[in-house]
């Protein structure tokens, strides 16, 4: 297990802003509105947020389109591939001994996904910060817009890649042929079918729906106390002992899932990364509609 917590408070972060060991990466990704009012909309990325209206003092901005994720999957925001995680890892100035604290401008689900990413490549020395950007303001906490020039490092990663879920475990959960229980990080009426964003709606058959933001507070954006968390998580699962994958839509919001698991300390828990957008990638997998 690592040292180092899946969380760390505004507080803890403030009194350490100036050590170098202590790196902190802005991960945020927002969505725009779809002009059809109709569909999703468009990722884009916080670069200008981090830009213009600022962000925590030394923080370096963390490109979760290219830099920390695939570019050449078909499906948007895979885990990248272990050359391309170092050499962003260079770029922004990471050592092996550098403690990533990871934040967002949002409820904490892309500081999720890029500490899942750090941690299932093996770079176990990162942390997310408890209710992100909303949570240091709400406490005094004072931004910043300018950038601290900084070096490029010789990075290379600590440790071995950990596993997560592909998509012919997940056909051998639905089909009974393993044992696991999927657990869907979106939101109701999406997991429902009531409303359609994707080629087909609704969930993967069996799973059961536990939202994102259920996990959160909603007056700080800060998680869930962890016996909270456990009770909440306990309410679609038993939590004793079996495999507990979690997935959305496209592989953020069910991060925010597996941080959960991670600060319950549940060790039999993986996340799919290709979620919805890959099992739906084949026509022959079938998809349920419902409350479940």
């Amino acid at each position: 297990m690592s040292d180092y917590p899946p969380l760390v408070s505004v507080e803890w972060l403030r009194d350490r802003l100036d050590d170098p060991n202590v790196l902190v990466l802005d991960a945020s990704v927002y969505l725009s509105p779809a002009q059809d009012g109709h569909s999703r909309g468009e990722f884009r990325s916080g670069l200008d947020e981090y830009l213009k209206s600022g962000h925590i003092p030394g923080a370096r901005f963390a490109d979760l389109f290219t830099e920390f994720s695939d570019p050449t999957s078909r499906f948007p925001f895979t885990r990248p591939q272990r050359e391309q995680f170092e050499a962003a890892a260079r770029k922004l100035g990471i050592t092996p001994a550098t403690h990533v604290v990871t934040y967002d401008g949002l409820v904490g689900q892309w500081a999720a996904r890029l500490w899942w990413v750090f941690t299932t490549l093996g770079h176990d020395r990162v942390s997310v910060l408890d209710g992100g950007l909303r949570k240091y303001v709400a406490q005094g906490g004072r931004l910043e817009t300018d950038i601290v020039p900084y070096q490029k490092t010789s990075y290379r990663l600590p440790g071995p890649p950990k596993d997560f879920v592909r998509t012919d475990l997940v056909a051998d959960i639905v089909a009974g042929r393993a044992g696991g229980r999927l657990v869907c990080l979106l939101q109701p009426d999406d997991y429902s079918g009531a409303i359609a964003v994707r080629s087909r709606a609704g969930h993967i058959p069996g799973s059961v729906n536990l939202p994102f933001t259920r996990l959160v507070n909603e007056a700080d954006n800060t998680l869930l106390p962890p016996s909270r968390l456990r009770s909440l998580i306990q309410s679609v699962t038993p939590l004793e002992g079996e495999l507990v994958v979690t997935y959305c839509g496209g592989g953020i919001a069910s991060t925010l899932g597996a941080l959960a698991m991670a600060v319950i300390g549940y060790k039999n828990s993986l996340e799919y990364d290709g979620s919805l957008a890959e099992w739906l990638d084949d026509p022959g997998h079938p998809m349920a509609t419902g409350e479940g």
